[in-house]
């Protein structure tokens, strides 16, 4: 293997999606569309069965909207890790051509296959969509009003290890190696989004969190870019952390009611949210969204649980977290007292009534008693 002329190609490539990046994209206006279309995607594992149960409470909410030809629900199936698998890519090009149609997905887990998996060593279907769509902001709250916690966490979705995870080489039998990229377009960007979100909803502190003590290039680039991007928010408080330290202040009780805000590169945002998510009831309770300027799609932060399907025990499956994500997908395109009304329902079913547990198994509820105690809920 040339790997001179590989890694020649990964920097071409990655200049040319700086110049791409450069020229820019206004944000879709929702108003504006005749009819918003929304994609529903299955997944793989537990995928279907919870994205299934997150769909029903959507398309109630929305009922009058499709009604009257504003809005559109389409089924996108073969995203599964059998055919792309069978195909060898991460997302099939007749699917990503159903996905391109969509103005916002609602996603289930899928699986990312490793290695001494079964599957062939395709890309993660995440990945490749949000490189495919540009969804270059992970966007997750995590709010738990008890504990003085409301933090939103921007995490960069297009760059840092992620990006170049299947392109990484096996030099010899004893040496590997993996690319990490992080570029002054694609920082400033999540970085603007951070900061006018604090801005339009009167955050004071933004934190960007990084490692650009050891990682001095790539980690001391996002700093610089965000910290001059900050410089324009001038009633905003900015501080900086090192991932390693941020995971502890995040389970201080004295600090972490004074953390709002926080920018991260993508890996360390994957794993600071994972955390994050534990104090609102784990990752199986927690939604994201990706956004980009002309698609954007919400999901599950946690995987697809094959061995719950492998033990038949999908239908007690926690669909809480898609549900949530449908809610962040209503805010997005403009339904904001819908929203509302079902992040409120979430919270009472979830947290001060919780009429219903799901465990998991057949000792708790099933999804779809979860998505009818929901519904119940945003009836009234």
């Amino acid at each position: 293997m040339n790997y001179i002329a590989a890694y020649e190609e990964i920097i071409n490539q990655q200049l040319a999606r700086i110049e791409k990046m450069k020229k820019g994209q206004e944000f879709i206006d929702y108003r504006s569309l005749d009819k918003i279309i929304i994609g529903i995607i299955g997944g793989d594992g537990i995928g279907p069965a919870i994205t299934a149960q997150a769909g029903r409470v959507l398309k109630y909410l929305l009922a009058s909207e499709v009604k009257a030809g504003k809005v559109e629900f389409r089924t996108i199936d073969g995203c599964t890790i059998e055919n792309r698998a069978a195909v060898g890519k991460a997302i099939p090009d007749d699917v990503l051509t159903e996905i391109k149609k969509c103005h916002v997905l609602l996603k289930g887990p899928t699986t990312t296959p490793r290695k001494g998996d079964k599957w062939a060593n395709v890309e993660s279907a995440n990945v490749a969509m949000r490189k495919e769509l540009d969804l270059f902001a992970n966007v997750r709250p995590v709010k738990v009003p008890k504990l003085g916690i409301d933090w939103t966490f921007f995490r960069e979705n297009t760059e840092c290890l992620y990006a170049l995870g299947s392109q990484g080489v096996h030099i010899t039998e004893d040496l590997a190696i993996d690319f990490r990229v992080i570029t002054t377009p694609g920082t400033k960007r999540i970085a603007q989004l951070a900061f006018d979100f604090a801005r339009r909803n009167a955050k004071k502190r933004v934190t960007i969190v990084t490692k650009a003590n050891i990682v001095k290039a790539t980690d001391g680039k996002f700093l610089d870019v965000c910290k001059s991007v900050a410089k324009d928010y001038p009633e905003i408080e900015v501080d900086d952390w090192y991932i390693d330290i941020m995971t502890a202040k995040l389970i201080d009780q004295k600090r972490r009611g004074q953390f709002e805000v926080l920018i991260l590169p993508n890996l360390y945002g994957d794993i600071l949210t994972d955390e994050a998510a534990e104090f609102q009831g784990g990752v199986g309770t927690a939604g994201s969204a990706n956004l980009g300027s002309h698609h954007s799609m919400f999901e599950a932060i946690h995987g697809s649980a094959p061995r719950m399907v492998d033990e038949g025990r999908e239908i007690y499956a926690d669909p809480s977290s898609v549900i949530r994500a449908g809610a962040m997908l209503l805010s997005h395109i403009g339904y904001q007292k819908k929203a509302d009304h079902l992040f409120v329902a979430l919270e009472t079913c979830t947290v001060t009534e919780k009429k219903l547990v799901v465990t998991g198994r057949s000792d708790g509820a099933t999804g779809a008693d979860f998505a009818d105690y929901i519904l119940e809920k945003v009836s009234m």
